[in-house]
């Protein structure tokens, strides 16, 4: 999966289009990404015990990978991520657009 932690991301697709937001979990087995404040439900709680009050709670769903683009870092736009790996063996993410790195190179 090319989408990482704390990765700023634009909905493509669905209800959400066009809203932005920081990827806060990822499902790499079933390919979906957690992204802060986009996917939200209302769930309706039973009161359970004086603690724990019942009522309307919003909470979020993953999303699939595939409805969200990653947001470059440097030229602010929707991007496919590519890869570069450099002569010392280092492989990096670089965006697609303006042929700059995205995140610091890790060794392969």
């Amino acid at each position: 999966m090319k989408l990482k932690l704390n990765d700023q991301v634009i909905v493509i697709s669905g209800k959400d289009k066009g809203k932005k937001g920081k990827i806060t979990h990822v499902y790499p087995k079933t390919a979906r990404v957690l992204v802060g404040g986009i996917n939200q439900y209302r769930r309706h709680l039973k009161k359970r015990s004086d603690k724990t009050p019942g009522g309307i709670v919003s909470l979020e769903r993953p999303l699939p990978a595939a409805n969200v683009m990653l947001l470059c870092p440097h030229c602010h736009k929707p991007t496919r991520v590519g890869y570069v790996i450099t002569k010392t063996a280092e492989k990096y993410r670089r965006c697609r657009l303006c042929d700059q790195q995205i995140d610091p190179a890790a060794k392969v």
